[in-house]
């Protein structure tokens, strides 16, 4: 009897194993489907959400990203207006980061992928060392990168405007981006999405797993409202 018992205890020790894989993989497949109805609007480097349901009652003085000016990989111009009407994904990197920007760029490719055929969505990598970042250098980087042009631009320009956009308008840097000088180092992993109407709705870590699927969730929920 003892020894049958024992025979046992391998299987039910399977069982357990299984059972807990099973529901950990239901527990993932419930994460990457988050997506919500309404997404909060922000307007403040505090990332504080304030729900508006309609967006005609969006206030006419609310937080908005600026008109902009830059330069992509193929040397063409793309600014607010080459975008009217585009959900975008806006980030900062430089080519020459040798730490957190290729994960970076390894996850928003993911976002790429994710909206590929999508015209409505588009994606924009600035960079924060744009004297180094001219367009030949944009270029090599795409290519080493799997960058698709026309979808994902990587943007050269003026310095300070790069600077100015990313820490007074998409509060890239959270809140310790109103603490900087204007001359300091601009370095943050941070995807911001940014509506048809140049509204922030959302912030994400651009590392995290998790937080690119709720982004590519958030995305889908943008383009039905």
């Amino acid at each position: 009897m003892r020894l049958m018992k024992l025979s046992l205890l391998p299987i039910f020790l399977l069982g357990i194993i299984l059972s807990s894989c099973v529901k950990k993989q239901g527990q993932e497949e419930i994460a990457q489907d988050t997506r919500v109805e309404t997404l909060p609007y922000y307007q403040s480097a505090d990332f504080t959400p304030i729900w508006i349901s309609d967006p005609d009652s969006v206030p006419s003085d609310f937080h908005q990203i600026p008109s902009f000016s830059f330069t992509n990989q193929l040397g063409e111009t793309i600014s607010d207006e080459s975008l009217k009407g585009q959900i975008m994904v806006v980030d900062f990197f430089f080519t020459t980061c040798p730490g957190i920007c290729p994960k970076m760029t390894g996850k928003m490719k993911l976002v790429q992928e994710a909206f590929l055929d999508e015209e409505q969505v588009s994606i924009l990598s600035h960079s924060v060392t744009p004297d180094y970042d001219q367009v030949e250098i944009l270029a090599e980087y795409a290519e080493r990168y799997g960058v698709i042009a026309g979808k994902w631009h990587l943007l050269t320009g003026d310095r300070e405007k790069i600077y100015d956009l990313a820490r007074n308008y998409y509060f890239a840097e959270e809140d310790l981006g109103l603490l900087k000088a204007p001359d300091e180092f601009l370095h943050t992993e941070n995807f911001v999405l940014v509506d048809q109407n140049r509204h922030i709705r959302g912030i994400y870590n651009g590392l995290n797993g998790a937080s690119i699927n709720q982004l590519i969730a958030d995305i889908k929920s943008l383009k039905k409202s």
